[in-house]
């Protein structure tokens, strides 16, 4: 029994579908009657099929010699059938005609896949705008200045509804409309974060041919450096290792209170004219190591000696804008400048000597002995701050600058003087006891 019904429901159903398809069919089928226009058309007589079929063909003509033109700043975008296709009511007008009847049906013009055609022509004519903004340099001026420009974006429901209302009427070209993305800085706030903040320069002798070309490598390899807001510089690692392989070379430096030759001799004049410019820019200085003897090219507790991983420059930008670092070398002259935002103060530094440690003498009969020596200095570093007219004098450092021993040469020993009164040196004798003298002086020193 089940089985039975399942059979008559199926049979019922594929009768309905059969008898659906004959009366579309037939309505297909049937004729228009005589006399009728549709748009100007004459369709009488012809099955209701074959009058569609007709009146679309031309619908599809008076499209082919349309265009749909939108107008870009960027470019021009066209659009013609079947990019535009239509839709119609032809069969729904011919259905109810009636003799010699003459009607208008409606053409809907359509733009297919508006809505994706809309996004890309707004991506396309999309212009990001350009803050204003510098580019820092090592060489020539510091800074050149681009002024930016504003940025514009395509309004895309003003584009649909244009498009729309085109395909409504006459198929008018449609002008993209924008709306502008304008600049949120300046190019004066710009150079507000590029001013000068400090410069320092100290001098050095060019004729040292190795400590000149250790000063000018080190100098430049901190032309350029930019340190981030809120970051920290450090002299050692933006320099590197002072090797030979690096290309420094041998000259002079301080060593145990004493100038020898080392790798890299020069490189703490670098720092230490970094450490001033830095100084007077408003930077925070985190760390930093005197030498042992003081130095020419700056006053007392204003040097600052680097040595290998050990002995370090390093100050920190407190501002949350970048600083620029740009330095140069000539003419027995280095030179740091630092460019940033100015926190509205200015810097000074001094250097006040508290006391004059006298440096030991001696005498000695070898010329090869004599050195000039040097004081040693207590002194102090101090950092004046000028904020609108009210000055801060903030202590910095006490640094203790060893003396240097004097040597000088000493007149003629006694015994030589003693043997010329008696009428004649013994210049073997007076040569043995001057070596004799100078030996002791040396186990002495």
């Amino acid at each position: 029994m089940l089985n039975f019904l399942k059979k008559l429901n199926t049979l019922l159903i594929l009768s309905a579908v059969t008898a659906g398809f004959i009366f579309c069919l037939c309505g297909f089928a049937r004729a228009v009657p005589k006399g009728v226009t549709v748009n100007g058309e004459s369709v009488g007589g012809l099955t209701v099929g074959a009058a569609v079929e007709k009146l679309r063909r031309r619908a599809e003509e008076d499209l082919k010699g349309k265009s749909l033109k939108i107008i870009g700043e960027k470019t021009q975008y066209v659009f013609t059938y079947p990019e535009i296709s239509y839709k119609d009511d032809f069969r729904q007008i011919l259905g109810s005609a009636k003799r010699g009847g003459e009607y208008t049906a409606e053409v809907r013009y359509y733009l297919c896949g508006i809505n994706e055609i809309v996004s890309d022509i707004c991506r396309e004519e999309k212009v990001e705008k350009v803050e204003p903004y510098a580019q820092f340099k090592t060489s020539g001026e510091p800074f050149v200045y681009f002024g930016g420009a504003d940025g514009r974006q395509a309004d895309p429901s003003r584009l649909k509804s244009d498009i729309l209302n085109s395909l409504k009427g006459g198929f008018e070209p449609v002008t993209v409309r924008y709306h502008t993305s304008f600049r949120s800085t300046t190019l004066s706030s710009v150079k507000e974060k590029t001013a000068l903040l400090g410069r320092f320069t100290t001098y050095f002798d060019g004729s040292n041919v190795n400590r000149a070309s250790n000063i000018r490598l080190a100098s430049a390899l901190l032309n350029g450096v930019v340190v981030e807001g809120g970051k920290t510089l450090s002299f050692n690692d933006t320099v590197g290792a002072r090797l030979p392989e690096r290309g420094f070379k041998t000259a002079k430096i301080i060593e145990n209170g004493e100038y020898v030759e080392g790798v890299g001799g020069g490189v703490c004049q670098v720092s230490t004219t970094l450490y001033n410019a830095a100084l007077l820019s408003g930077m925070t200085v985190t760390e930093y190591h005197p030498h042992s003897l003081a130095v020419g090219y700056v006053p007392p507790s204003r040097d600052a000696m680097v040595s290998g991983s050990s002995c370090d420059l390093k100050f920190k930008n407190p501002s949350a804008f970048p600083v620029y670092i740009r330095s140069r070398t000539s003419n027995g002259a280095v030179t740091f400048e630092i460019y940033g935002k100015s926190d509205g103060a200015s810097y000074s530094v001094e250097s006040e000597v508290k006391e004059i440690i006298p440096a030991e003498e001696e005498q000695c009969y070898d010329p090869a002995l004599v050195r000039e020596g040097k004081d040693g200095v207590l002194s102090e570093g101090y950092l004046v701050i000028n904020r609108s007219g009210f000055v801060r004098k903030i202590k910095l450092r006490t640094d203790r600058y060893a003396p240097q021993k004097r040597v000088t040469l000493a007149a003629d020993p006694p015994e030589t003087q003693e043997q010329e009164a008696e009428g004649g040196p013994n210049i073997e004798n007076s040569n043995f006891q001057y070596t004799i003298t100078c030996v002791f002086k040396r186990l002495v020193l």
